[in-house]
């Protein structure tokens, strides 16, 4: 299931994690060349991604919210 990026934190080990509409959270890493997200490392490419869709693999299992 797709759900929509609506803000970003970090984890405890530095990394950016995207808040979804759905409740979930999501790590969104910048490690090429398997994952290429570029964007995650500026402010300005966060806020570019704000309510973009990412697929939520906890929405498919059914898992509880994260927040």
């Amino acid at each position: 299931m797709k759900s929509a990026i609506t803000d970003f934190h970090t984890d405890e080990a530095g990394d950016w994690v995207a808040e979804l509409a759905c409740g979930h959270n999501q790590h969104v890493r910048h490690r090429p060349p398997f994952q290429n997200r570029a964007w995650v490392t500026t402010e300005a490419g966060r806020r570019s991604q704000v309510g973009a869709e990412l697929e939520c693999k906890k929405c498919d299992e059914g898992a509880p919210r994260d927040n």
